[in-house]
């Protein structure tokens, strides 16, 4: 099965070892992510916040390369990436002006055929046919994973269709009890960790972000699993300081969801790079003998 994809920026970047898993991963879930031609920064928060149009028609070009691929689905892993896409796609259809004015400068019009997809909706269906299962070879026991999803995943500045419950969204734990894995119960998993205002207004991101791990550690968790690149960077990067800076002694590894998947179906943690994370990402899989 072969599924468009856009890794955008991030995973060309800091985030590079997500871009590989996601391709080796899906790969052995049946599923060939292509990357679109020639594709363009979404605009993520920055067009946002400073220009409304470009806010649209940045993520529109995207989508307009993707209708005239002739593949269906778009998988899209970044948090704010799908929500960038999937709110300009919302905008297009409600604005026919609107989407006339930005095709006119398109070499590929948006049609509006493609289903954009979140990382956990291309998995869960997956998860719940029992496929994921299937490839298991080693059960992730003694996993006890906060599964954090931050705020972008399932909350969107339009109206459009949540795929999850907005407030206690369940589709990371469904993927990760069929890896064998127990993920706990906890109150922090759409909070907000700060994002890249971690940059420029460091003191309220480490306040968030020492909310969030006192929660999971407090809970029972012995790492975080993320599918947004910039969610894991932040706890990641950044939890030494929030733990120095709020008295937070113990550390948790910070795992993007494709990390466990190459885990439990057999895919080499030296390949997919879980050795370069900022807080040790090995250890805990020794530990637990995953490894």
């Amino acid at each position: 099965m072969e599924l468009a994809y856009y890794p955008g920026c991030s995973l060309h970047a800091s985030s590079e070892l997500y871009d590989i898993q996601n391709k080796l991963v899906f790969r052995e879930l049946g599923m060939e992510l292509r990357d679109i031609d020639d594709w363009n920064c979404c605009g993520a928060s920055s067009a946002g916040k400073t220009n409304d149009f470009l806010a649209v028609a940045l993520p529109a070009r995207n989508l307009g390369i993707v209708d005239a691929s002739g593949l269906s689905d778009l998988v899209i892993p970044c948090s704010a990436c799908y929500s960038r896409m999937l709110v300009s796609q919302k905008r297009l259809i409600d604005d026919p002006e609107l989407k006339s004015r930005i095709n006119a400068e398109l070499a590929k019009k948006v049609e509006g055929r493609i289903k954009i997809l979140s990382i956990l909706e291309a998995l869960v269906p997956k998860a719940h046919s029992g496929e994921i299962a299937e490839k298991t070879k080693i059960k992730l026991s003694g996993l006890k994973p906060a599964c954090y999803y931050g705020c972008l995943l399932t909350r969107f500045p339009s109206d459009v269709a949540v795929p999850d419950d907005v407030e206690n969204p369940q589709g990371m734990e469904v993927v990760c009890r069929a890896l064998g894995a127990e993920p706990i119960e906890w109150s922090y998993k759409t909070d907000c960790c700060g994002a890249s205002a971690v940059v420029n207004d460091a003191d309220t991101s480490l306040t968030l972000m020492s909310k969030i791990m006192k929660d999971a550690l407090a809970r029972g968790a012995n790492c975080f699993v993320a599918t947004c690149p910039m969610c894991q960077m932040n706890l990641d990067a950044y939890q030494d300081k929030a733990g120095e800076t709020f008295g937070i002694k113990e550390k948790l590894p910070v795992y993007f969801i494709t990390e466990l998947l190459g885990v439990a179906i057999g895919v080499s943690p030296k390949q997919m790079q879980v050795d370069r994370h900022f807080i040790d990402a090995m250890g805990l899989l020794k530990e637990l003998k995953l490894i």
